[in-house]
């Protein structure tokens, strides 16, 4: 795994956390580290499993694209969550979930894509 695909994992799942952390405590609930934890995980689970996806090509230049891993954690990490997870999917937390997550995963790529232009 290159340092770029590290990075941008990290981030990605930090992207994750700060979005469960923040509803959870706007919500007040599951604010502990298990809840949070609990809530995270089938985001995790989905973000992850779309940044391995490229590396069990081989390629040159295995990195998962930004679309395919913010489509990919909204999705799957919504399908785990109600079906393996047992926890809801409300449409209104579908579309802050998506929102969030595009703005922070798109958000900070091109934070990082600016510095390194100037």
């Amino acid at each position: 795994m290159s340092r770029t695909a590290l990075r941008a994992y990290l981030f990605d799942a930090l992207c994750v956390l700060l979005m469960v952390v923040i509803g959870t405590r706007n919500h007040k609930t599951d604010t502990g580290i298990y809840g949070i934890l609990f809530v995270a995980a089938p985001f995790w689970i989905a973000m992850s499993l779309a940044h391995l996806a490229p590396l069990l090509q081989r390629t040159a230049k295995a990195e998962a694209h930004v679309l395919v891993v913010w489509g990919y954690t909204v999705v799957m990490g919504m399908v785990l969550r109600n079906l393996i997870f047992d926890r809801g999917t409300a449409v209104a937390f579908i579309i802050v979930a998506t929102v969030f997550l595009g703005i922070t995963m798109f958000g900070w790529r091109a934070f990082i894509a600016r510095d390194a232009t100037t």
